[in-house]
């Protein structure tokens, strides 16, 4: 029994890593030139509807504790960046200029940012008062942000994740293994799979972010800016990349400044409009 019943998980296991090679988004290339096929066994519709949820539950809890949108003025900053950047996304998916768009601010110390599928955007004052932003950096994280929700970075990492089980459980009915070597397991395939993977999605939320920005009228530059500030508030220095679920900042900032070049004719022209 239990060898049939690891044969029918194998199964399930192979059939879906099969999907990997003829599964994409409908994301465009844009001028950043971004193409990759991906994962992604976990239907728009449910990351968007969970999305939902978790937004809402995020500012019901934000506004109880009196942190949400505490300072009016960063608020319309934040909301007047994001309404010159969400017509952009068009370049990249022709259905997002579409999509029920949110921006709020959360009073938080920390320097974070992030964007939900389906446009649900969050700047923490941390980030903003801590790195004094300019508008044009602004722009670069949100742009960055809101490239994970175009690629669907989220539902990929989630169909990843559900694949991943799916093979530790073959594992664990096949061999009988459990406990701590079992978390070793986990934690191996996590490496192999889902690390790489994070440090993938964001080069390319870097590179489709400073396009977005580019075509805001944004200095697409700025992100070299901000990954230099982010640099400088960095205590203790950055793991080696290999072992990071995100590039180095150098390599971070040499790869900004190659495509910031690369758009820069996007933003001259944005900005002569």
């Amino acid at each position: 029994m239990r060898t049939i019943t690891f044969i029918k998980q194998a199964v399930i296991a192979f059939s879906l890593l099969g999907l990997v090679a003829c599964t994409s988004t409908s994301t465009k290339q844009g001028t950043v030139g971004i193409k990759r096929e991906q994962l992604l066994l976990i239907s728009p519709q449910e990351m968007t509807q969970g999305a939902q949820i978790a937004y809402q539950s995020v500012l019901k809890e934000a506004k109880t504790a009196k942190k949400l949108n505490t300072d009016h003025a960063m608020l319309q900053r934040v909301r007047r960046i994001a309404n010159d950047i969400i017509p952009q996304t068009a370049v990249f998916r022709e259905d997002a200029p579409k999509w029920d768009w949110e921006v709020n601010v959360l009073e938080s110390e920390q320097l974070n940012a992030w964007c939900m599928p389906g446009g649900k955007i969050a700047f923490y004052t941390g980030i903003i008062n801590k790195l004094k932003l300019t508008d044009a950096e602004i722009a670069a994280i949100m742009g960055h942000e809101i490239a994970h929700a175009l690629r669907e970075h989220g539902r990929e990492r989630a169909s990843e994740q559900t694949l991943t089980q799916v093979g530790l459980s073959a594992l664990s009915i096949f061999t009988g293994v459990q406990g701590p070597a079992l978390d070793a397991a986990s934690l191996a395939l996590q490496v192999t799979l889902t690390l790489p993977n994070s440090r993938t999605h964001e080069v390319e939320a870097d590179r489709m972010g400073v396009e977005l920005a580019a075509r805001a009228g944004y200095n697409p530059y700025a992100a070299v800016s901000v990954w230099r500030k982010m640099d400088k508030q960095s205590e203790g220095g950055q793991p080696p990349e290999i072992l990071s679920t995100h590039p180095s900042h150098s390599s971070r900032i040499k790869d900004l400044t190659k495509y910031a070049k690369k758009v820069e004719p996007l933003f001259l022209k944005a900005v002569k409009r």
